[in-house]
């Protein structure tokens, strides 16, 4: 882990710049072998440990910082999500009926694509003595005199749900991996303080109280027991494996919203007092149904058992796929979707496909057939854009036609005015005389020579 990376790329140490435009990044400011020596760096680490995951701490939010070398980046795994706490530290500071869903989604999807960031509600930042950690923030001093099991506290209560609810919602939707802090899981009341000269030296501070999970007494199990839960399911369905969640619905005024990733659907309820009844979730179009696998309000999280586990199978209203829920105050629901069953594929045997692909018998088709597989080819060839070639085809064919006409009619007509002879003697002693006393012989392209009165031929001058 880099620690102050935003400090290192700029000359100024990116203090008091506001990031909004790419003209931040690039420019005189930045401090280009700052980039060189991170690039190095990254470089070194993969040749010494191939299996190395390094996270850079930029609040800047630089391009290309979880790219790779040879991509033009910097080469990091993963960036710290910095905007996470800070936005979470805003939001309990106020009353919880005030927070905007809308925002509050939209700074957990303020991530560039491709690059790999780290959600998280707090850190060691929060842990160390002079900051508060977030269950702190919550509960306040109630956390010394009110985490016992049989007792009940408003304020308790509210900051239980509340810390539950946090951290899936930002688990689930606010990167492509996740961080906590030693203890922050169960909500740890104490700080850490390590030994200084402010404190004398003292050890008492620096260490994590484990027992105040494990003596069965406190209400720190059931923090404990739904942080455990919480990774078990959200890492057997390899939620980030999806880098960006899929927002199925959301009701600003109603502080409802409900996002999926990979096979899991997330419905967070934040409003601290209506339970909503009927919501219709929509689902994917081979949704089958959604089981729920964990709710907040689960009792061995300490909630009241309102949500039912149960199966909700899929409703449809106007083509639109729905699940049917019921969503009390301050509860987060995890459900597992169940896709459709693949519709089988019918298998033939070879017998049946050979029957299938021989050939039917052609059998002649009549006259009447014909007139009607002409006319219909007639029509299409009007209607489609082919029927400019027809007519261009139909053309040339009638000029071929005309062209062999004239040309058989000019043929006859020079035939009959042209005056053709043979030699006598070769007439006479070859050609047999017809019944009309014409030589055979002499007919020639059907046109019989000229006769004497004695029925000889006449002599024609050759030509």
């Amino acid at each position: 882990r880099f620690d102050g990376v935003t400090s290192m790329l700029y000359h100024d140490h990116g203090l008091g710049t506001d990031f909004n435009s790419n003209d931040k990044y690039f420019s005189y400011n930045t401090h280009t072998e700052a980039i060189t020596y991170l690039q190095l760096a990254n470089e070194l680490i993969r040749q010494v440990n191939p299996k190395a995951i390094t996270i850079a701490e930029d609040m800047s939010g630089m391009p290309g910082m979880c790219l790779p070398i040879e991509d033009g980046g910097i080469g990091f795994d993963f960036r710290l999500g910095m905007g996470l706490p800070d936005m979470w530290i805003k939001a309990v500071k106020g009353q919880d009926q005030f927070w905007d869903i809308n925002k509050m989604w939209g700074d957990m999807c303020l991530r560039r694509p491709g690059e790999g960031t780290v959600a998280y509600v707090e850190s060691h930042d929060q842990a160390l003595v002079g900051d508060q950690t977030m269950i702190f923030r919550l509960a306040g001093a109630n956390m010394y005199t009110d985490m016992e099991k049989s007792t009940h506290n408003p304020v308790i209560d509210r900051a239980i749900a509340l810390h539950k609810m946090i951290r899936l919602f930002t688990m689930a939707g606010g990167g492509e991996s996740y961080l906590n802090f030693m203890g922050n899981e169960f909500g740890h009341p104490e700080w850490i303080d390590f030994p200084r000269e402010g404190n004398g030296w003292s050890f008492h501070y620096c260490r994590r109280q484990w027992s105040l999970k494990n003596n069965g007494y406190l209400k720190y199990e059931w923090l404990n027991e739904f942080d455990k839960d919480m990774l078990s399911v959200t890492k057997a369905s390899k939620i980030f494996n999806q880098r960006m969640a899929n927002l199925q619905l959301m009701k600003a005024p109603e502080q409802m919203l409900c996002f999926a990733r990979t096979d899991l659907f997330f419905v967070f309820n934040f409003h601290y007092a209506n339970s909503l009844e009927h919501v219709l979730i929509p689902v994917y179009p081979d949704t089958k149904s959604l089981t729920v696998v964990m709710s907040s309000d689960d009792e061995k999280y300490g909630g009241f058992g309102n949500v039912t586990h149960q199966t909700y199978e899929v409703k449809e209203f106007d083509d639109v796929r729905y699940v049917e829920l019921y969503i009390p105050a301050r509860t987060a629901i995890v459900l597992r979707e169940k896709k459709e069953d693949p519709k089988p594929v019918k298998k033939t045997t070879r017998k049946k496909a050979e029957k299938v692909e021989k050939a039917p018998e052609v059998t002649e088709l009549t006259e009447e057939e014909k007139a009607a597989i002409i006319s219909m080819l007639v029509y299409y060839l009007k209607e489609s854009y082919l029927v400019d070639i027809a007519i261009v085809y139909s053309l040339l064919s009638f000029l071929a036609v005309v062209i062999v006409c004239v040309l058989k009619r000019f043929v006859s007509f020079a035939e009959s005015k042209l005056d053709k002879t043979v030699p006598v003697d070769m007439v006479m002693d070859t050609a047999p005389i017809a019944e009309s006393g014409t030589p055979m012989s002499l007919c020639i392209m059907g046109h019989a020579a000229p006769s004497s009165p004695s029925g000889r031929p006449k002599p024609i001058k050759a030509k």
